[in-house]
């Protein structure tokens, strides 16, 4: 765990309890040059969660380190998302409190590979290929280290305790599926190749993502996108643009059949109808152009 690094300063280090984040948590209090916030979430979602913060909190006091806490009540049906933006949310907040340079997650390379595979099954397209890269305030220092090379540490190292989340055996959730059934078996070969995509989705994402940006707003009046202009690409290049465009306007969370969808209206349907796009916005078809507008709230 010697290479991993963090550039000196502040940070608000994402802590859940399980074993991947205490190893985190124990390779980062050993680093003179940063000053550490331990934050950790109770989503609420499981009856023994009160305990994760127990372990937590004891071991932030061992390390001589700032605890912060909040508890979510989301109930045992919540999804993924939900408990994922809470999470996120509250995180975003002890950082804004601490004036912290960033937040610190336990992702590591099997969370990359999990997150790139249940992607392509939810057809998300390039963006999906490296999703969990590190951002200026959103550092993940594990992304190049194995699930294995986490518990050779912990194991190594006994004073480092855990809790296991019993969540994460049910393989009624997708994620969890892939996780105990899909990558154990991939050989070392295919492991490799998904690695080497990932690094691919990395670099070349930003550069496809402006050049999108760019031909979107060259196509881009007052009145709205160019229709003609849009009807002229490609199926697959009229996807890209459409999630682009999408993004421009800060919606987020959508999936591929959304998308596909969305270009089939903008290219075939008559001038004056509407498609919804989600619950805040229209996509409005003209003769010449394609707006996206805020759905009415009365």
């Amino acid at each position: 765990m010697q290479d991993i690094t963090v550039p000196a300063g502040t940070y608000v280090v994402a802590v859940s309890g399980g074993i991947d984040s205490m190893v985190l948590l124990d390779v980062l209090a050993t680093r003179p040059e940063l000053s550490l916030v331990v934050a950790h979430f109770d989503h609420g979602i499981r009856s023994d969660s009160a305990e994760d913060a127990a372990v937590v909190s004891a071991a932030a006091a061992r390390y001589g380190l700032s605890f912060e806490s909040a508890q979510g009540h989301l109930g045992a049906d919540a999804s993924e998302a939900t408990a994922r933006d809470a999470r996120y949310a509250f995180l975003w907040r002890i950082r804004r409190q601490y004036v912290a340079d960033a937040i610190i997650t336990a992702h590591h390379q099997d969370d990359l590979l999990e997150t790139m595979v249940l992607n392509i099954v939810r057809g998300t397209g390039r963006k999906g290929l490296n999703s969990l890269a590190s951002t200026p305030g959103m550092l993940r220092p594990l992304l190049h280290v194995r699930k294995a090379d986490v518990r050779t540490y912990a194991t190594a190292h006994p004073d480092i305790t855990w809790r296991e989340d019993s969540t994460n055996a049910d393989e009624h959730y997708l994620r969890n599926y892939i996780r105990l059934q899909v990558l154990p078996k991939l050989p070392a070969q295919a492991r490799d190749a998904l690695l080497m995509t990932a690094e691919w989705a990395k670099d070349a994402n930003p550069r496809i993502d402006i050049l999108l940006e760019h031909e979107i707003d060259v196509h881009t009046t007052p009145e709205g996108l160019s229709r003609a202009w849009f009807m002229q690409q490609p199926y697959d290049v009229s996807c890209e643009v459409m999630a682009a465009w999408l993004r421009q306007h800060d919606i987020r969370e959508f999936d591929r059949r959304t998308i596909g969808d969305l270009v089939i209206a903008a290219k075939t349907w008559p001038a004056g109808k509407q498609r919804d796009v989600n619950a805040e916005y229209w996509l409005e078809v003209a003769k010449t152009t394609l707006r996206l507008t805020p759905r009415s709230t009365s």
